[in-house]
């Protein structure tokens, strides 16, 4: 804790829009940590990625609560507003963004056949409409950093730095597995070892852009923050209820998906409750 607060008392006079970019930038990082992974193996057990899987949907679960919801309805307080209206327009918005989004932007996800890919009808090669699936899975834990380091820019009393921080640290471990997750499968699928791992990191790309345009949209329209939380936490519960959880079950594994579900949830409440 001694060293978390000399952490944060080093960065609080940076702008916080240069610090969700390097938040963003450490969660990418993270991602291709675990895509170097395939240097290593060339295969994963179903099991543990099952386990990953779970883990990931628990560490968004929590965080949609934590650090994006309970601060929304927090605000909305504050600011003389009906303390759920921002809470439940914002967070079903987000989930149909996503669910646009997976309507229209071409995308195949894990262990499914070509012939399975959702999205607008396409030529893109297999390899290209995995990465699109993770890329779009990827969007709103870019966009939830983001939004919270714009609430401590924007004075929000409810949003301090070190929640915003915990709310980094906890994408990025999830993260973490995901990268590996996604490049030893295309492994599997006959690229090299380079190409796997260029592919696999390539899919957390897309964070530091929504990142940053999620704090420089709250910062510059304050009274939308409450919107843009909530929006952030239904975005991200809806890749956990249509994707990591239903894929983290497909193959039996279902006790060790909801064990790793259980350890995401309780680490991320762990780091969002003990810093924030």
């Amino acid at each position: 804790m001694i060293i978390m607060s000399m952490f944060l008392e080093s960065i609080k006079d940076i702008n916080p829009v240069v610090l969700a970019l390097l938040a963003t930038c450490f969660t990418w990082g993270l991602t291709a940590l675990g895509s170097a992974g395939v240097f290593f193996f060339k295969t994963i057990n179903r099991k543990v990625f099952d386990g990953m899987l779970g883990f990931a949907a628990g560490v968004m679960i929590a965080a949609s609560y934590w650090s994006l919801l309970a601060p929304s309805i927090e605000l909305s307080t504050t600011m003389g507003l009906i303390p759920w209206v921002p809470a439940v327009v914002g967070f079903l918005l987000g989930g149909v963004f996503l669910r646009l989004s997976d309507r229209f932007l071409p995308h195949l996800h894990l262990f499914e056949d070509i012939s399975h890919a959702e999205g607008v009808k396409t030529s893109l090669h297999k390899t290209t409409l995995l990465v699109l699936a993770i890329t779009l899975h990827n969007i709103p834990e870019g966009l939830a950093v983001g939004v919270a380091f714009g609430a401590v820019a924007a004075g929000v009393p409810s949003a301090s730095l070190a929640g915003a921080v915990a709310l980094a640290i906890g994408i990025g471990i999830q993260n973490f597995p995901e990268g590996f997750a996604v490049s030893v499968p295309l492994r599997r699928e006959g690229f090299s070892r380079r190409k796997s791992f260029f592919y696999g990191q390539l899919s957390g790309m897309v964070e530091p852009i929504a990142g940053v345009l999620g704090a420089l949209a709250v910062i510059a329209m304050r009274p939308l923050l409450p919107y843009a939380l909530s929006f952030a936490a239904g975005a991200m519960i809806f890749v956990v209820v249509e994707e990591a959880i239903p894929e983290a079950q497909a193959a039996g594994n279902t006790d060790t998906a909801t064990l790793g579900a259980m350890l995401g949830f309780a680490l991320m409440m762990t780091l969002d409750v003990a810093l924030g």
